[in-house]
């Protein structure tokens, strides 16, 4: 079965990936966050600097340039054609660390209101930032960690009133 995912990169350039296209995709991982890449014969170093798994975000560095990559597969596609939202996430208070890492940044504070999709912290794992957005419009009741704190998957993060 031939899955297609659509990408868009910048927010401006958008295109198809086949899994085909991806299984005739010329890449070596060369290190946690790195790759070679070898594209029409000419070969490329690929840093991933971010990644939002729960969107679908992702932020690369080729050659010194940063491109931001959204990534669709039919599911969202259809999501999106009809109007619809996923709101199963909407009755969510509390957020736990999806992996174990280490706090680098907090963006809010106890009792500040924020909008879906904020983000509302940065966990580093494995050398590479993940962007953890808030889930639903709401207001900030705890913070359970500090700026410099190194979490266990499944840690409290953040709650919600």
């Amino acid at each position: 079965m031939d899955t297609t995912y659509k990408a868009t990169v910048n927010q401006s350039i958008t295109f198809d990936i086949s899994s085909e296209d991806i299984t005739a995709f010329d890449a070596l991982q060369i290190s946690s966050e790195s790759f070679h890449i070898l594209q029409d014969q000419k070969p490329f170093t690929v840093d991933l600097i971010a990644a939002d798994f729960r969107n679908k975000q992702y932020t690369f560095k080729v050659n010194n340039a940063t491109y931001r990559v959204d990534l669709s597969d039919g599911l969202d596609m259809l999501i999106k054609e009809m109007g619809f939202a996923l709101s199963s996430n909407k009755n969510i208070t509390s957020i736990y660390a999806p992996m174990p890492g280490l706090i680098l940044e907090i963006n809010v504070k106890q009792g500040q209101e924020v909008q879906e999709d904020e983000p509302l912290l940065i966990l580093e794992a494995m050398k590479m930032e993940n962007v953890i957005s808030s889930p639903r419009n709401g207001i900030i009741k705890s913070i359970a960690v500090t700026q410099g704190d190194t979490v266990e998957k499944k840690h409290l993060l953040i709650e919600f009133e």
